[in-house]
């Protein structure tokens, strides 16, 4: 059987070391053909061997990005852990898998949630995400996004958040509605620098391959081949979330994230993310994750809090 990998774009000395070495020792240790043209690696091998190697060299471009190179002691000590990791997962059969190999680790769907989000990700063109706060449904949004990037599946990110008031007055902020809305997005910045290095998010941000903005600079616009993510879609007005989503172009994507028990919209408004929900529920394409409290990946009494109320929710 044959695989191609994209390796990106990393110096090829830096990854295949001096006369290819560190491939000899990857066709070596799987006895498999590898070749690499170009920023592709051609693997000839068997089916296990296929799926072993992408791993390890997942883990090699990993490490080319945390300290600049990979050397051979590296690659035997990544296949030592590549044979770890197989015996560990035979043993317990239960694997989380991986959204994102980032240069400070790998991004991994680690609960049920979690994992059905990733699944409709990859099968559907519009993903609501749809539950309470720690259940991962910014971070792993992103990583999505950044990995259809580095795979050459979209040409650009635009994230976006509604800009409403959460018990602050936007007015009495400095500066213009971007810089008054940046704090709200700094979840958003927070992910991307842990996925990408700062020298390249930089060039992303300047050549607006990543462009992170206020909903309301999404107006009139259509965005082609582009990875699309809502966040705090309960902040969205009805009129905003059609807006939204018909900025939809061709091959592009979507996800929609929201918690519908921290909607801070005026009463008299319409909340645009339930509004959806009911709408779009039978539409072919669209896929609705919901998240639980047993979704949550941030400290253990964060669920407890969210449960206690929801518990006191249902009383009322």
């Amino acid at each position: 059987m044959k695989k191609n990998i994209n390796i990106g774009e990393v110096d090829p000395l830096s990854f295949l070391g001096t006369n290819d070495r560190n491939l000899k020792i990857l066709e070596k240790h799987f006895s498999s053909k590898i070749v690499v043209r170009g920023n592709v690696m051609i693997i000839d091998g068997s089916e296990d061997d296929l799926s072993a190697i992408e791993d390890v060299v997942k883990d090699m471009l990993i490490t080319v990005n945390q300290k600049g190179f990979v050397d051979e002691d590296d690659v035997k000590a990544l296949l030592n852990l590549s044979e770890n990791r197989v015996l560990e997962h035979s043993r317990n059969g239960d694997e989380n898998p991986v959204v994102l190999y980032t240069h400070k680790g790998a991004v991994y769907a680690r609960t049920p949630g979690q994992r059905r989000y990733l699944d409709a990700v990859l099968n559907n063109d519009i993903v609501f995400a749809i539950g309470p706060a720690g259940t991962g449904k910014t971070y792993q949004a992103v990583a999505s996004a950044v990995s259809a990037l580095k795979n050459r599946e979209v040409e650009r990110i635009v994230i976006t958040r509604p800009a409403v008031e959460a018990g602050e007055r936007l007015g009495f902020l400095p500066g213009d509605l971007k810089e008054k809305i940046d704090p709200y997005l700094t979840p958003v910045y927070d992910a991307l620098k842990k996925m990408i290095p700062s020298d390249k998010l930089k060039a992303y941000f300047e050549k607006r391959t990543i462009e992170v903005a206020p909903l309301a600079y999404m107006r009139g616009r259509t965005l082609h081949n582009s990875f699309m993510i809502l966040d705090e879609a309960q902040n969205a007005t009805r009129m905003q979330m059609k807006m939204f989503l018909t900025r939809l172009g061709v091959t592009s994507r979507a996800i929609v994230t929201g918690d519908i028990t921290q909607i801070d919209l005026p009463n008299n408004e319409v909340c645009g993310l339930m509004d959806a929900v009911n709408i779009l529920k039978c539409v072919k394409g669209i896929e609705f994750i919901y998240f639980h409290e047993e979704d949550v990946v941030r400290h253990k009494l964060v669920k407890n809090i969210i449960k206690a109320y929801s518990e006191n929710g249902n009383k009322n």
